[in-house]
């Protein structure tokens, strides 16, 4: 899996001076009403590794970060999606894990999305920033949080440790169909255990493979079976992961569907799909909805949201394929 090969819908832009960015980041946000526009425009149309020279330029020449002066200025979920842009990519996913398990009850959807749909690299990334922040590991904090099997695979996942060989074992693949086959559709009751185990170790090639086995085997798909054989957050879980191993872009695609087409748009989820995926791949997840939805993500987004928060997440997208 490679982070952020071009698939992205930002790039950074040549010929950039974060200086120049600074001064114009700067007169938009104290002259008489801020320029919302210079805003979006400057921070959507630059590499996050740019926006961090950006945010250095701008404290060096204000004393004030970035981030205060556009929290002092903008408010809402406009605010918020600046505010996402200019954090660094793990910082950020370590931030929306905070959020999640934060206050009374913690959003298990959040944490499937994050854990199902990260690399080891992104995972490990996350965890490095969370020791950071608090000063606690992060698994540590997850166990108090979650229980049972869906802590359980939580926890493997949070190890960031999934195979990621680009071999793969036909042998295998059938001996772990068959494995899954025996553990849930073909007896009374199910071993979850075999299920997990699998499904957070195996390299992502691997378990494609062993999808095709399954399927063979049982006449089920492996999803459908787990959606028989188990419920609950494990259910929605295991249903993540299978769905991530066969597209991470169409996960994150009927995220942002279900999200906007649900009742009432959380734009939290918006802000955290978007802008994490903004450079690694968008691009595709553009085109996974458009072929699942048979609608433009942009399109969408345009019809359901609004205002600056509106603006600012069509410009991440970029004007193609609407």
């Amino acid at each position: 899996m490679n982070d952020g090969i071009l698939r992205g819908t930002i790039k950074e832009k040549p010929g950039f001076n974060p200086s120049e960015d600074a001064a114009a980041l700067r007169k938009a946000i104290e002259g008489i009403g801020t320029t919302e526009k210079t805003l979006i425009d400057v921070l959507t149309q630059r590499s996050n590794a740019q926006r961090q020279l950006i945010c250095k330029a701008y404290q060096d020449a204000t004393g004030r970060t970035l981030c205060d002066a556009l929290e002092g200025d903008t408010n809402g979920h406009f605010e918020d999606i600046l505010v996402a842009l200019i954090t660094p990519p793990a910082k950020f996913d370590c931030q929306e894990f905070i959020q999640a398990i934060k206050g009374a009850g913690t959003t298990e959807s959040i944490l499937i999305e994050l854990f199902a749909s990260r690399s080891n690299h992104q995972i490990k990334a996350i965890c490095d920033a969370y020791l950071a922040e608090t000063g606690r590991a992060l698994i540590h904090d997850l166990k108090s949080e979650v229980s049972g099997d869906f802590e359980k695979t939580l926890l493997i996942l949070a190890e960031g440790k999934r195979d990621e060989s680009t071999n793969v074992d036909m042998a295998k693949a059938k001996e772990d169909a068959k494995i899954l086959y025996e553990a849930g559709e073909k007896t009374w009751g199910t071993d979850e255990s075999k299920f997990i185990d699998i499904l957070c170790h195996r390299s992502v090639p691997q378990l494609r493979q062993t999808l095709v086995e399954y399927k063979s085997l049982s006449g089920k798909t492996l999803q459908e079976s787990i959606e028989r054989e188990v419920s609950g957050r494990l259910e929605e879980i295991l249903v993540a992961i299978v769905k991530c191993v066969k597209s991470v872009p169409a996960y994150l695609a009927e995220r942002l569907y279900k999200n906007m087409k649900g009742a009432g748009t959380t734009e939290s989820t918006l802000t955290r799909i978007i802008v994490s995926r903004s450079e690694v791949d968008l691009q595709d997840i553009k085109a996974e909805y458009k072929k699942l939805f048979g609608t433009s993500l942009y399109s969408d987004i345009e019809s359901e949201t609004s205002g600056d928060f509106c603006q600012t997440l069509l410009k991440i997208c970029g004007e193609d394929g609407k």
